[in-house]
Order: structure tokens, then C-alpha cells, then sequence
């Protein structure tokens, strides 16, 4: 009996992709590697050698605080930034990146005193200086440790050399930049309601508070009128809302509405169930009209007859007296009626107990009226030990201390006075963004920087002239007084580009109506305040020499250089520090953060900087925060904005929408992540994602992340296969010689190439990184690659048509990896070094450039639409295992192009043409190299034509 005859294997013949890049990524494991590498060869001071002269583009790092690891929104933020450094160097510019840190201020004091407190120890036993050590240590290891982590992130830049607030070079600058605004007169003095944090015994800017809804206690407190032009109201009991019962006791006037129509009305108490405990049985209440009835109902007391009705301008000259007159002194004085234009009758009785010290209209309109603040509330949110009335106690931020059957309430009640409370209103309040604790109005003597008034001519005059020459009249050049702060900052937004647009009225919606610049804060850890104030007349010392003395020890010695034992040596020999008083607050650490872009970018530490910066890029809620100080501070020293575009960015919620919280367990950590997935996993997201809104971050979410990451890793592992061997012999310069699916895929590329160019422009990296996935995904792996692998297996390998694809391939390859370089930092510098071993980093590259080449689009859309169709008829046939593959059909359709080229396109082995579209299985012999089912094939397994030729 005889063999059967064997078929010839023709494996050997097939020119199959051949790579070492792995399918798998490793990237946890891979990408420290790749770090190291980085870090040892010095690849970021490569870069700047290899950007040397080129035009500069300058992003200004906004400092995140020293305090902590960083989080999923650190991450999204430093990424962005990585991403624009990078593309703007892709595009051959320089652009340097000094990082840097924000080390002054509460949070960090706040860490230090919670570590005292564990060992049961004072803060303010300690000594100042030790203190202030104890402080830059705790921010230094955060500095070093944020770094590290920011590093494995794959940010670039200037690691080794960041910018920090607390170094003494930069202290230094920011008391500099403070007597500049001393110098003009901008800085002053004064006593103001501010936001005050009892907790943390300091003024707060607004910048640091945030606002919960909670629910307080209401109450509403009756005031008899001793005194009224209106003899029958004379008795008649004035009645006050108000959520903040610990106000009480600092009152000095009432509020009317002069528009606002009031009543009064007889009071019944037959309608009460229980004692009547109040000293109006038969009295009257002065209320709004309508609210009136609200308070009844609050008060349970029915109303009878009206014995008053009129408007509120009505009511001017009236006095009454407070509920506890009977303690004398401060609480015997007249309570006024005064005319106010915020009072509402939203809600309350249209009636607003005032006190200057802890409201701001409560504080101008008493101010108006010659009614000065008492400083009743000490910083620690207790009442004045001298105070009549609960001195000693408090704190006024504690809910039972204002509660219905707390003091207040009580002695209230006991005096008759109390009509109405309970602990059931709901409505937001502030707290402090650090402690979390409630924040109060308090007026206390600080220094502010002030928004309205005009600066002198020759202090802004040497910014003007060449403003208004050389920038098109961005800044209006005013010759008869000085402009205000407000003004050369509302300029300062106008001339600016803002990314998105809608962060343009944001912050000048904010800046139009903030009040004065509180720049004092009342705390050991920050850059003094180092004023000498004149103890007879009240005023700073304005002294160029001492200023001088004073910036130089700071740059020596740091901070502790603001010292009393130096004050002689300040003030120099011809003054007497004993008439002087030297400051003990601190700055503001907004105004430390908004002075980074004087010693970062002005001050030559960094000879690569310059200002003023082209981009500062922050998250939405810096609008208040460092955009904001940045342009108060330089628009009050410089006349204009520090930067020329500002890019904002929304806030990272979970995988459900939202907000992210410790304690209910849905923060996504980034470390973690990059433990698991590797770094290019989260930087892929946050390019993926549409960060000028609020976006998401889930399991579910990165494991599409992971996914999309996989593709775009197998389309670098193709080319890199595809191209094995590939050297510049083989290369096809003459494209107009290409077939036309080569031509058409430069010509995609070209079209890609632009749309890339203006997502850069516009910073629009959703789109940007969205349109490589796309082209890779669709035009390569789903059309390209799967057209052309019979060409790249089975063709000979000198045919034109498998020259021009692989050159075509290597065109892609250098265009890809370069434009995914920004994205996917660690794994292009794999794919790079995976094709060239010895060539330097992937991100020494520049932007790729792509032959500009004519393709028919309307044609070649048709062509892949029909190329879908016949997928779509092919796939059930396969389906029913009517066909094995789509080689095995044979296609009719309705098209006047080549049938050959057709058959190409849909991977089919004969196509026909016809008036629809038809398929149905080849009866024709399969060649046993590129298995196409052809009519020249004699029986399976043997060889088609080409095929032939190429074996032979």
C-alpha cells in the first residue's frame, strides 16, 4: 500500500512578522526601570541642550501644598502639565518645566501642633524657631516624598532643582514684593470683619473656606423701643431673626428696609398650649407684613389687632434697648435704628440685628453711623473675660453654647426676650477647607492690600508706556490719577486667554466684587509681614535702606532672621526701635503662592524661565485661589497678569459621579494604581478623559483604560513585526508611484497631522489622544494592517506594492511613536528603544512630518462603506460555517473599480461586478502559501501564480 502524497509546507516562505516587543506590558515593573534610566543619562538637561535657542514656552507650575501623598487629582493635574510641556517640545520648542511647592502656612502648622498634642505638649511653650524648624523639616519630607511619586508619574523636569516657598531666596522675595506694595501705598492697616477660624486662631481668606450644609439654631429675640417720633410704638417690642445666637450679646443696632413695608400687631398668647414664660401678654411686635405671620407660627402666640402699619423709612429715629440692658455698661447703650439696603424678606422678620464686629454690612453701616466694633470675641472663639455678659465662655462656633437651652438662649429667655428657638434650619455655611471646622465674622485689626485705591502715576508709570506700545492698548492709560488694583486686574482677565472661555467670567465676576486683599494671618509658620509701624502715627516705615537690610538677612537666615534682636540693625542707627512697633503676623501663604512667578521666572535662579509665563494651568477651584493672587500680585507690581493664557481643569469624581471621600472608601488612590496597571494607565486616562468638566475614575473605568492601552501596545508590536529588516534599500521616495491604499494612508496621516497641530493649540488633549486611538484602532489595525498582511506575508519581498506598504509602515511608526511619546511616556520609549537600541531617548524627537499627499475622500468613504457591507454579508456565511474565511467567498458588487483591487480591499479572493450585492463560497482550489482561492490553482494545496514566482 502507498504513502499518500504530503503537502508541501510553505511556512519557511511566508514572511511573517518578527519582534521581541512583548504583548504583555509589565509596566509596574518596567517603567522604574525606565525612570532610572532617565534619571542616570540625565535625559532632561538633554533635552534642553537639544532645545537650546529654540522659541520658549513657558508653563508655570502652580504649587501644591507639602502636606501628604498625592491623589488621584495631583496626578490628573501634573499629567496635563506633562502633556503640554511635552508637545510644546514635540513642536521643537523650549520648554522647560521647574516644578515647585507651596511649604508656609496652616496645614503645615496644623500637622506639627496635631504631633505636639500626641505628646502633650504646647505649641506656644515651644520656642518659635524651633517650631518654625520643626515646620520646614515636616515640609521637606513631604517635598521629597511628593516628588518621588510625581517622578514615577513620568513627569519631566527639573527635579533636582524645584522652587519652594520656604527656600530663603524665595522669602526673601515675597518681603520684597510686599514693601512694593507698601511702597505704593496699596498696604494698609485696618479694623474689618473678616473670615476668622477660632480653631485655628487665624484670619482666613476665602480661598480657604468652604461652605457645608448644616443645620443651626433660629431664634428670634425682641428689643423694646424706648424712643420713636411714633408716640404708639413707644413700648412696642422690635423682633430680630437670627442663626447666629453668640451674636447677640455684641449687638449694637437694628436694620430696617426704608422700602420695606411693616406692621405692628398686638400679640395673643390664648392660641399657646403651656405658661406663657414672656413679659408680652398684651404687648406688641414690630415686624415686616408677611413675615410677621412666620413669626407667630414660630413663636405660637396668635396676633390681634394692628396698631401700626408704614414703611420702614418710617421708622428713622427710632431707639430701642437690648434684652439684657439690665448688666449696664456696653448693654445700656441705645440700640438705633438704622436704614440698610441688603435687608430682605426672604426669610426673618424684616428686621437685622447688627454687629460691626462680625458682619460686613452689619460692620459699614454702623461704621456710617459713627457705631465702632468692641472686640467682644477673642481669636479663640470665647467672649472677652470682662465681657458683662458670659464672658469667658464659648466657643461661639459650639452648637450647644447656641443651642435652645444653651446660655444665650437661656438668659434670653429669663429676660423675656426670647420669642422663638429651635435647632432645625437648614442652610450652607462656611468652614475652613484645613480644619473643617466652622469659621465666624470677626473683627480684628489686619492688613490688607486694597482693591480701590488709585496707585500713584510714578509708581505704575514704568509699566504703562511700554504696555500700552507694545501689546495693543491691553491696559488704558490713565494720566490724571493712578488706576486701582481692581481695574489693572479686570484689564489683566480681559487681556488674557482663558481655556475653557467660561473661566473668563468666573474669576471676573470674582475680582469685580471681592473685598480688600486680607493679607494677615495670625500664626509662626510664613514669611513676616516685616513692617515697623510708627508707634505715634500709626504708619509703616517706607525706607528703601531698611527694606534693603531686612531682604538681605531674610536671604541669608530665612524667616527667623524677623527677629526683635535685629530690629536695631534693621532700622540702622539714626532711629530708636523703641518707637517703633515691629509686626508679628505672617503673609498670607496666597501671597506667598502668588509671588512664585517673581523668584521662579524673574529672578535667574532658573536662567531658562522668563516671564511673563505663557500658561498657568490649575483645577477650577483656583480661579479664587492662585490664578487670582498671582494676577493681584503682579498687576499691583507689574501692571499686568503674570501669564498669557490660564487653562483650567474640573474635579475627579468616582466611577458613579461622585465626590470622593475617605470616609465613604471611594477614592481612587494613584499609587495603588501604579502598582497594579503602571503609570501610562492613569496618564492614558486623564488625556482620555474631558477635563475641563468634572470627570470620572473607577475599576470599570480604568479596565476600559487598560484595554484601549492594549490595543495601541498590539499596533506598536505590529510595526515593529511588520518592519523587522526594514532598512532605507527598501525604501519607495517616489509616493506618486505608491499603490492607492498607500497614498490614501499618508494622506489620512496628513489629515491627522493637522488635527494633532490644533488639539495642541487649543489644549484640547481628550481630542488629541482620542484621534490617535481612533486612526490606530480604525484606519490601521481594522483597515490598513488587515488589507495589507497577503502583501506583507506573501509578496516578494523586493515588490513594489511590499516596498511601498513597509515604507509606508515606517512613515507611521515614526510618526505614532512620536505623537504618543506625550501620552504614553514609558511604553514609546520601550517601542523605541525596542526598533533602535542606540538612538537616544524617544523624547529628544521632534514632530514628524508627513508627506502632504491628494487622495479622493468621498471616494475612499464609499470604498470602506462598501468594504463594510460586504464584512457584514460575509460574517453570517461564516457564522453558518458556510465559509471558513472571507478568502473562501466570492463577492459581487455594485462598484466600477478594479476588481482585483476590490478583492483586496475585502479580503475576498474574487470579486465580481454586478447591479448588488451578492456572496457565496469559491468553488475554486485553495493556494497552499497565501490560501486565496483562485481560478490558476490546480488543486488545493498547490500554488497560485505570485506565489509561485516568490517560491521560485
Amino acid at each position: 500500500m502507498s504513502d499518500a502524497p504530503t503537502k508541501t509546507d510553505y511556512r519557511s516562505t511566508v514572511f511573517l512578522p518578527r519582534t521581541d516587543f512583548p504583548m504583555k506590558a509589565g509596566l509596574p515593573q518596567k517603567e522604574p526601570v525606565i525612570k532610572a534610566r532617565w534619571e542616570s543619562e540625565g535625559l532632561y538637561q538633554q533635552i534642553r541642550q537639544s532645545r537650546d535657542g529654540r522659541e520658549k514656552f513657558i508653563l508655570h507650575d502652580g504649587p501644591p501644598y507639602a502636606n501628604g501623598d498625592i491623589h488621584i487629582g495631583h496626578a490628573l493635574n501634573h499629567i496635563l502639565k506633562d502633556m503640554v510641556v511635552r508637545t510644546q517640545t514635540l513642536l521643537g520648542k523650549d520648554a522647560p518645566y521647574v516644578p515647585g511647592w507651596d511649604c508656609h502656612g496652616l496645614p503645615i502648622e496644623w500637622k506639627v501642633e496635631e504631633q505636639y498634642r500626641k505628646k502633650k505638649l504646647n505649641k506656644d511653650e515651644v520656642p518659635v524657631r524651633e517650631f518654625r524648624a520643626e515646620c520646614r523639616a515636616y515640609a521637606q519630607h513631604w517635598v521629597d516624598t511628593q516628588r518621588e511619586q510625581l517622578k514615577r508619574l513620568g513627569i519631566g523636569g527639573q527635579w533636582d532643582k524645584p522652587y519652594l516657598t520656604m527656600n530663603f531666596s524665595a522669602e526673601a522675595t515675597i518681603v520684597s514684593e510686599l514693601f512694593k506694595f507698601a511702597s505704593s501705598g496699596q498696604l494698609y492697616r485696618g479694623a474689618k470683619p473678616v473670615m476668622w477660624s477660632p480653631v485655628e486662631k487665624t484670619a482666613l481668606a476665602e480661598a480657604e473656606i468652604e461652605y457645608e450644609d448644616i443645620v443651626s439654631t433660629q431664634i428670634d429675640v425682641a428689643f423694646e423701643i424706648v424712643e420713636s417720633p411714633i408716640p404708639e410704638l413707644v413700648g412696642t417690642h422690635a423682633v430680630v431673626w437670627t442663626t447666629t445666637p453668640w451674636t447677640i450679646p455684641v449687638n449694637q443696632a437694628i436694620a430696617y428696609g426704608p422700602e420695606v413695608e411693616y406692621v405692628a400687631r398686638r400679640v395673643n398668647w390664648a392660641v399657646r398650649e403651656g405658661p406663657v414664660v414672656n413679659p408680652l401678654v398684651d404687648g406688641v411686635v414690630l415686624a415686616e407684613k408677611r413675615l410677621i405671620e412666620d413669626l407667630a407660627k414660630r413663636g405660637t402666640f396668635g396676633l390681634a389687632e394692628t396698631l401700626w402699619e408704614g414703611k420702614g423709612s418710617d421708622l428713622a429715629g427710632i431707639i430701642a434697648r437690648h434684652p439684657m440692658h439690665h448688666l449696664g455698661g456696653f448693654f445700656a447703650r441705645p440700640r438705633p435704628f438704622l436704614p440698610g439696603d441688603f435687608v430682605t424678606t426672604d426669610s426673618g422678620t424684616g428686621l437685622v440685628h447688627m454687629s460691626p464686629d462680625h458682619g460686613e454690612d452689619d460692620f459699614e453701616l454702623c461704621k456710617a453711623h459713627g457705631i465702632d466694633p468692641v472686640f467682644a470675641v477673642e481669636a479663640d472663639g470665647k467672649y472677652r473675660e470682662d465681657w458683662a455678659w458670659l464672658g469667658g465662655q464659648g466657643s461661639v462656633i459650639n452648637a450647644k453654647f447656641n443651642a435652645p437651652d444653651g446660655p444665650i438662649c437661656s438668659n434670653l429667655r429669663e429676660a423675656g426676650a426670647l420669642l422663638a428657638a429651635s435647632a432645625d434650619y437648614p442652610h450652607s455655611y462656611p468652614h475652613s477647607w484645613r480644619s473643617k471646622a466652622k469659621v465666624i465674622y470677626r473683627c480684628t485689626p489686619q492688613w490688607f492690600i486694597s482693591m480701590d485705591r488709585a496707585l500713584p502715576l510714578d509708581h505704575c508709570a514704568h509699566f504703562f508706556q511700554s504696555r500700552w506700545e507694545n501689546e495693543g492698548g491691553a491696559v488704558a492709560p490713565f494720566t490724571k490719577t493712578g488706576p486701582t488694583l481692581r481695574q489693572l486686574a479686570l484689564n489683566g482677565i480681559a487681556a488674557t486667554r482663558w481655556v475653557p472661555e467660561k473661566g473668563r467670567n468666573r474669576i471676573r465676576s470674582m475680582v469685580a466684587e471681592r473685598p480688600d486683599w486680607v493679607l494677615s494671618r495670625q500664626r509662626a509658620w510664613g514669611v513676616p509681614i516685616a513692617l515697623f509701624v510708627d508707634r505715634k502715627t500709626g504708619k509703616p516705615l517706607i525706607d528703601a535702606e531698611v527694606n534693603a537690610r531686612i531682604v538681605a538677612a531674610i536671604s541669608r537666615e530665612g524667616v527667623d532672621a524677623w527677629d526683635p534682636d535685629n530690629a536695631a540693625a534693621f532700622l540702622g542707627k539714626a532711629r530708636n526701635p523703641g518707637d517703633y512697633e515691629m509686626v508679628t503676623d505672617i503673609l498670607d501663604v496666597w501671597f506667598d503662592s502668588g509671588c512664585t512667578h517673581v523668584f521662579t521666572l524673574e529672578s535667574g535662579h532658573w536662567p531658562d524661565q522668563r516671564w511673563p509665563a505663557d500658561l498657568y494651568l490649575e483645577g477650577s477651584d483656583q480661579h479664587r485661589g492662585w490664578f487670582q493672587s498671582s494676577l493681584l500680585e503682579s498687576c499691583g507690581t507689574r501692571g499686568r497678569a503674570p501669564y498669557n493664557a490660564v487653562l483650567t481643569h474640573g474635579f475627579t469624581m468616582d466611577g458613579k459621579g461622585l465626590k470622593m471621600s475617605k470616609s465613604v472608601g471611594n477614592t481612587v488612590d494613584p499609587l495603588k494604581v501604579m502598582e497594579t496597571n503602571g503609570a501610562d494607565i492613569i496618564r492614558l486616562w486623564a488625556l482620555s478623559v474631558d477635563y475641563t468638566e468634572d470627570h470620572r475614575i473607577g475599576d470599570e473605568i480604568l479596565k476600559g483604560v487598560a484595554d484601549q492601552y492594549r490595543k495601541l501596545r498590539n499596533t506598536f508590536r505590529y510595526l515593529l513585526g511588520a518592519l523587522d529588516g526594514f532598512g532605507d534599500e527598501e525604501k519607495l521616495d517616489d509616493v506618486s508611484a505608491w499603490p492607492e491604499l498607500e497614498r490614501y494612508m499618508l494622506h489620512l496621516a496628513s489629515d491627522l497631522d493637522k488635527q494633532l497641530r490644533q488639539a495642541v493649540e487649543d489644549f484640547d488633549f481628550n481630542a488629541y489622544t482620542r484621534l490617535l486611538t481612533d486612526f490606530a484602532n480604525e484606519d490601521l489595525s481594522a483597515f490598513f494592517f488587515d488589507i495589507r498582511k497577503d502583501s506583507l506575508y506573501c509578496d516578494a519581498a523586493d515588490s513594489l506594492k511590499r516596498r511601498a506598504y513597509r515604507t509606508t509602515l515606517d512613515i507611521l511608526f515614526h510618526a505614532l511613536v512620536r505623537w504618543l511619546a506625550p501620552v504614553l511616556v514609558f511604553t514609546t520609549e520601550e517601542v523605541w528603544g525596542t526598533r533602535y537600541p542606540d538612538a537616544g531617548s524617544v523624547h529628544l524627537l521632534e514632530w514628524p512630518e508627513i508627506p502632504a499627499v491628494d487622495a479622493d475622500d468621498a471616494v475612499w468613504i464609499g470604498l470602506r462603506s462598501l468594504r463594510t457591507q460586504v464584512t457584514e454579508a460575509i460574517e453570517p456565511l461564516r457564522r453558518d460555517k458556510v465559509l471558513g474565511s472571507s478568502l473562501e467567498a466570492e463577492v459581487t458588487v455594485p462598484s466600477t473599480a478594479e476588481a482585483a483591487f476590490l478583492a483586496e480591499l475585502f479580503i475576498t479572493s474574487t470579486v465580481h461586478h454586478g447591479d448588488s450585492l451578492s456572496v457565496t463560497k469559491s468553488g475554486h482550489h485553495k493556494c497552499g502559501r497565501c490560501w486565496r482561492l483562485l481560478p490558476e490553482v490546480e488543486s488545493d494545496g498547490s500554488l497560485c501564480a505570485r506565489c509561485t514566482e516568490v517560491v521560485a
